[in-house]
């Protein structure tokens, strides 16, 4: 979707001419009550806006809509009234981003749009706003165009750090959006190759240097994990490497995204139940490949490397097996006891790669494991890692809105991934603790003395039920906001 124009304006929100004006609404004690921004809205209609509200429904609940003609003293054709939540939890970023996105689903046909949620928060009501106005309609035969062109957001001034927190989180959100675009694409458009293809394009219309490495160098380099995972299809794999050297560049940050394109699970074949969901395997790439548009366009003083393995894994007669043995980038061996736990594989090459950089941090994201959805369901990702950077990246997180939970890598479950064969398995035996295993298979592939994170979005990275907030059906874009957080706090606090 094409981002609509946005912009701020200093007007008195009952004198802005648009065709709809949201304003926000929070549910207290005795009732109904109006968010920050409303009060002159309220005005305009004689202190009977909360009672005409409280007869269509409106209670204040989190990202209610509810919507009522406007007064001739507004210059807008229709209010729309969103929900924050309870007065007593406070109007937080987060309520404010949620109540951007549900309003962003109710404008219905207007071409223009003027809110007052800014008032509350600029930054969230800009992300929330074009995070929730987005849809995905590339495949269908008949689909109107989007008629929301402008939208307006009333703040007290329109100074430098308005328009820069506008910017900002404009170049953010639409970043979310470009990930979320990749991961909608179905695998029969979006295969190793061609998602190569769109990463460099992207990468390079953002003036970032792009190396795609194709099967051939995969071989002659020695990315044994990614060749072993991409051998079963009929799509070979691919490498991508991008780089932004920002300016004084004190910090190096090394960036790795999981690309699987479509996974079937191999030779240990999923269940057909939701398998389609499997296009959503790539989300960690996207992410990265996003996020790396960001940081060009953002131009963060920091060296940021990129390195996005991407593979269709497909069961046929040259897939690999159950019982392989796999010598990876790094040199290690690798017993292939399952082949649907073949991400790790394939970021076990790229992790090695990334590190050869010498980087400061590394943080790598992935739809790596089920064991993530089971103990923190679909919409709370698990961080593992260095202690202080895990518990860093989980914070910043939690702050974006992205929610992260930082994870232990407990000692006793690496003895588990030992193997008679090889230096190590690519799965444990046991049904306990698959996230946190999986943390420590990566671990033994991260150079020693790097700062590190492993971000699992199994299941926040894509919302098979229906949108909420700012969060669309389909490709969610997490872990983008997360990613530009922590590059941004490295680029300030080192």
């Amino acid at each position: 979707m094409t981002t609509p124009k946005l912009a701020l304006t200093d007007q008195a929100a009952a004198k802005v001419s648009a065709d709809v004006l949201v304003i926000g609404t929070v549910q207290g004690a005795d009732g109904l009550e109006l968010a920050p921004g409303a009060g002159p809205v309220a005005e305009a209609y004689d202190g009977d806006l909360t009672k005409a509200l409280t007869a269509l429904g409106a209670k204040g609940k989190a990202e209610e809509t509810v919507k009522l003609p406007a007064t001739g003293k507004l210059r807008a054709g229709v209010l729309l009234a969103v929900g924050l939540g309870k007065a007593e939890d406070g109007v937080s970023a987060e309520s404010v981003r949620r109540a951007s996105g549900a309003a962003a689903r109710a404008f219905g046909s207007a071409e223009h749009v003027a809110t007052t949620l800014s008032a509350a928060d600029l930054s969230a009501a800009v992300q929330g706003t074009v995070l929730g106005g987005y849809s995905f309609k590339g495949y269908k035969s008949q689909t109107e165009e989007d008629s929301l062109a402008k939208v307006d957001f009333v703040v007290d001034s329109v100074s430098d750090d308005a328009q820069k927190s506008l910017k900002g989180a404009t170049a953010i959100a639409e970043a979310v959006n470009t990930a979320r675009d990749l991961i909608n694409t179905p695998p029969s458009d979006l295969y190793p190759a061609s998602f190569a293809e769109r990463a460099e394009k992207l990468a390079r219309s953002a003036g970032l240097e792009v190396e795609v490495l194709d099967e051939a160098a995969l071989r002659k380099q020695g990315f044994g994990g990614i060749l072993g995972v991409g051998s079963g299809s009929s799509r070979p794999p691919r490498l991508v490497r991008i780089r932004h050297k920002g300016p004084k560049s004190s910090k190096k940050v090394a960036l790795v995204g999981k690309g699987i394109t479509f996974d079937t699970g191999g030779i240990s074949l999923k269940p057909s139940s939701n398998m389609h969901e499997m296009t959503s395997d790539m989300s960690g790439a996207a992410a990265v490949v996003a996020t790396m548009v960001l940081a060009a366009k953002l131009n963060y003083p920091l060296e940021i490397s990129a390195t996005v393995p991407m593979a269709e894994n497909m069961p046929s007669g040259t897939a690999y097996r159950p019982g392989d043995v796999l010598k990876m980038y790094s040199g290690k061996t690798v017993e292939v006891l399952n082949t649907d736990a073949e991400g790790r594989l394939i970021l076990a090459d790229a992790i090695s790669r990334a590190c050869e950089d010498d980087p400061d941090y590394l943080i790598e994201t992935s739809t790596l494991t089920g064991a993530q959805v089971v103990a923190l369901g679909k919409r709370t990702p698990g961080v593992m890692g260095s202690d202080e950077f895990r518990d860093r990246v989980a914070r910043l997180s939690q702050a974006a809105g992205e929610g992260a939970w930082p994870m232990p890598l407990p000692e006793e479950l690496r003895a588990e991934l030992d193997s008679n064969l090889a230096d190590l398995a690519n799965v444990t035996n046991s049904r306990w603790g698959g996230m946190l295993a999986a943390g420590h298979f990566l671990k033994e592939f991260v150079a020693e003395g790097v700062e590190w994170a492993h971000i699992d979005v199994a299941g926040p990275a894509y919302n098979s039920g229906s949108p909420w907030g700012y969060t669309p059906k389909g490709g969610t874009g997490v872990p983008v906001r997360t990613l530009a957080a922590v590059l941004a706090d490295i680029a300030e606090r080192g």
